[in-house]
Protein backbone atom coordinates (compact mmCIF):
# COMPACT_ATOMS: atom_id res chain seq x y z
CA UNK A 1 0.00 0.00 0.00
CA UNK A 2 1.34 3.42 -0.92
CA UNK A 3 0.67 6.36 1.32
CA UNK A 4 0.71 9.82 -0.12
CA UNK A 5 1.36 12.76 2.05
CA UNK A 6 -0.71 15.73 1.28
CA UNK A 7 1.31 18.79 0.59
CA UNK A 8 -0.16 21.95 1.95
CA UNK A 9 1.19 25.39 2.39
CA UNK A 10 2.53 26.01 5.86
CA UNK A 11 0.23 27.89 8.14
CA UNK A 12 1.14 31.47 8.51
CA UNK A 13 0.93 32.97 11.92
CA UNK A 14 0.46 36.62 12.60
CA UNK A 15 3.61 38.43 13.50
CA UNK A 16 4.13 37.69 17.15
CA UNK A 17 4.93 40.54 19.47
CA UNK A 18 7.94 39.94 21.63
CA UNK A 19 7.21 38.96 25.20
CA UNK A 20 7.56 41.97 27.45
CA UNK A 21 8.01 41.10 31.10
CA UNK A 22 6.52 43.09 33.96
CA UNK A 23 10.08 43.53 35.23
CA UNK A 24 11.10 45.25 32.00
CA UNK A 25 8.12 47.60 32.16
CA UNK A 26 8.99 48.42 35.79
CA UNK A 27 12.57 49.12 34.77
CA UNK A 28 11.52 51.49 32.00
CA UNK A 29 9.05 53.24 34.30
CA UNK A 30 11.88 53.69 36.79
CA UNK A 31 14.19 55.26 34.22
CA UNK A 32 11.58 57.81 33.16
CA UNK A 33 10.38 58.47 36.73
CA UNK A 34 13.89 59.09 38.05
CA UNK A 35 14.59 61.53 35.22
CA UNK A 36 11.29 63.29 34.42
CA UNK A 37 12.91 65.35 31.65
CA UNK A 38 14.20 62.26 29.85
CA UNK A 39 13.39 62.31 26.14
CA UNK A 40 14.42 59.28 24.11
CA UNK A 41 13.91 58.15 20.56
CA UNK A 42 13.26 54.47 20.02
CA UNK A 43 16.90 53.92 19.05
CA UNK A 44 18.18 55.80 22.10
CA UNK A 45 15.88 53.83 24.41
CA UNK A 46 17.00 50.58 22.80
CA UNK A 47 20.65 51.41 23.45
CA UNK A 48 20.05 52.67 27.00
CA UNK A 49 18.08 49.59 27.96
CA UNK A 50 20.18 47.09 26.01
CA UNK A 51 17.18 45.70 24.14
CA UNK A 52 16.55 44.50 20.63
CA UNK A 53 14.44 46.79 18.49
CA UNK A 54 11.26 44.67 18.56
CA UNK A 55 11.22 44.22 22.34
CA UNK A 56 11.97 47.87 23.02
CA UNK A 57 9.31 49.02 20.57
CA UNK A 58 6.72 46.70 22.11
CA UNK A 59 7.55 47.80 25.66
CA UNK A 60 7.37 51.50 24.82
CA UNK A 61 4.09 50.95 22.97
CA UNK A 62 2.62 49.24 26.04
CA UNK A 63 3.65 52.15 28.26
CA UNK A 64 2.32 54.63 25.72
CA UNK A 65 -1.03 52.83 25.54
CA UNK A 66 -1.16 52.81 29.34
CA UNK A 67 -0.72 56.59 29.34
CA UNK A 68 2.62 56.50 31.15
CA UNK A 69 4.60 57.74 28.14
CA UNK A 70 3.69 59.90 25.21
CA UNK A 71 5.44 60.19 21.89
CA UNK A 72 6.25 63.66 20.70
CA UNK A 73 5.88 64.85 17.12
CA UNK A 74 9.59 64.35 16.59
CA UNK A 75 9.39 60.72 17.76
CA UNK A 76 10.75 61.03 21.28
CA UNK A 77 9.22 59.18 24.20
CA UNK A 78 8.67 61.30 27.28
CA UNK A 79 6.94 60.86 30.63
CA UNK A 80 3.30 61.84 30.14
CA UNK A 81 3.22 63.80 33.41
CA UNK A 82 6.18 65.91 32.29
CA UNK A 83 4.16 67.43 29.44
CA UNK A 84 1.12 68.41 31.50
Amino acid sequence: MTYMRSITAPRTTPTARPAVSPQLLTRIRGEFSEMPGLRLTLQQARRLLGLDLATCSAALAILQTAGFLIRTRDGQFVLAEATG
